[in-house]
């Protein structure tokens, strides 16, 4: 644990993002969660103290988002309402998955500072960025104030899907939102070690999300009888037969692009080796690069039976699946012929896939501004496994990037400490991302 003069000395960023983690605002899905009202609280004061006037809105109870608007510098006032340099939404969320402590080396949410790293869950989904985006702002509106409106944003229920944060937002008060035609979050901008070079990954776009629920009938008995017709039976040939399929490769134009440069910087030769080898080669990438090329379908909940010696006469299963923008159809014709007719499938949730072009005024500063602050970095387009809040921005025609700008020791596993245990992000990378994001804030 860090001693007491350790702590004294941390960032402003270091000592928000330590904050936040310490509210316990477990989203546990289906409606459910904790501490996110509280949170918001703490963020829209720390606006207040910015000379913002942030709005609370509750979906439900406990259900809050905040929203403020800072006003940028135009030579002409007339320049705002022609629309001459669009809104930038800055957008985190404020909710986490849940994690067990008996799992973790440290209380998942004491926000505990160890080994030059801040620990904790929400260290690296979100509550750094979360973070980063509150000091990035007091400092730009010190200097002046960006170039531009900035719709800022800290959403509730994003790990749901964002029924009660986001989309929420979007649909009952798209007025909050207006002039914007960009934004940027979370899972991108991160560096990752490639043979011992230097990359980050530019997040352009993310995988369409469906998560069904499976649910397989049978007769109820006695756990001593012969009963053929087990609902758990046949839910886990179902379960076990989509867990199972290998999905086809199917490529997009980000993708291709990604693949050709890691082949380059890699000194591969992609037609000879294959996609999957260049991609395995691609280091702690690999985890999150190999399933942005393939549908995914990973079982990831189970549920039957009250007793042991009580056959059920139901069993349910969760699937999330992941496929490319425009493949939600097809896969899930597929899925239906892979778990056959006896099982039924329910959609829980379902949200569109993104694809944005790796160019543009907003491309080219984030990559001059990773540049700036790493003059030896590449800078690479890469297709999200996961999804964001910018799902429900782009039902506005907003185009949503992720710029989480944080430089990492080649030896970290960042991307596998996405919804894992022992969250954890170096004290240093959070300052270099409040740098980089006041710097991409001040200039765009």
């Amino acid at each position: 644990m860090a001693s007491d003069a350790a702590l004294d000395s941390l960032s402003a960023t270091a000592r928000i993002a330590r904050d936040l983690i310490r509210f316990d605002t477990t989203n546990y899905g289906e409606g459910r969660s904790k501490g996110e009202t509280e949170a918001a609280e703490y963020v829209a004061a720390l606006l207040r103290e910015l000379g913002l006037e942030p709005e609370l809105i509750d979906s439900e109870p406990g259900r809050t988002s905040v929203v403020a608007r800072v006003e940028g510098r135009y030579e002409h006032p007339v320049d705002r309402s022609r629309g001459e340099r669009p809104a930038l939404v800055v957008h985190g969320h404020l909710d986490v998955v849940p994690a067990d402590p008996a799992n973790w080396s440290v209380d998942p949410f004491a926000g505990e500072v160890r080994d030059g790293m801040l620990w904790g869950r929400g260290a690296v989904d979100m509550k750094n960025m979360d973070a980063m985006i509150l000091t990035a702002l007091g400092e730009v509106i010190a200097s002046g104030g960006p170039n531009r409106d900035l719709v800022v944003a800290f959403f509730a229920d994003e790990e749901n899907g964002g029924k009660y944060g986001s989309h929420h937002l979007v649909t009952t008060r798209p007025e909050l939102f207006a002039g914007a035609t960009e934004a940027i979050s979370e899972v991108g901008g991160y560096s990752v070690d490639l043979d011992g070079q230097r990359a980050y990954l530019l997040q352009t776009g993310e995988k369409a999300l469906v998560w069904i629920r499976l649910r397989a009938r049978g007769t109820a008995a006695h756990g001593s009888r012969v009963i053929r017709d087990n609902a758990v039976t046949k839910l886990a040939v179902a379960v076990a037969a989509l867990g199972r399929t290998d999905w086809p490769l199917r490529l997009t134009d980000t993708t291709e692009q990604l693949l050709d440069e890691l082949a380059r910087i890699l000194g591969l030769d992609l037609e000879a080796v294959g996609v999957d080898e260049v991609l395995r080669q691609s280091g702690t990438a690999a985890g999150f690069l190999t399933a942005t090329v393939r549908t995914t379908t990973n079982p990831t909940l189970l549920s039957a039976g009250y007793k042991a010696n009580v056959i059920p006469d139901m069993a349910e299963a969760l699937i999330d699946i992941r496929t490319l923008a425009g493949d939600e159809e097809a896969v899930l014709a597929d899925v239906r012929r892979i778990v056959g007719d006896d099982i039924e499938i329910e959609i829980v949730t379902r949200d569109v896939g993104l694809e944005n072009p790796f160019s543009g005024a907003l491309v080219d500063e984030m990559i001059a501004t990773l540049q700036r602050h790493d003059p030896d970095a590449t800078v690479l387009p890469y297709l999200m496994s996961g999804g964001t809040d910018n799902k429900a921005l782009s039902e506005l025609g907003i185009a949503g990037y992720g710029f989480a700008p944080l430089k990492l020791p080649p030896e970290l596993d960042f991307a596998g400490m996405f919804h894992g245990v022992d969250e954890r992000v170096p004290l240093d990378a959070l300052d270099f991302g409040h740098a980089a994001l006041t710097d991409l804030l001040t200039r765009y």
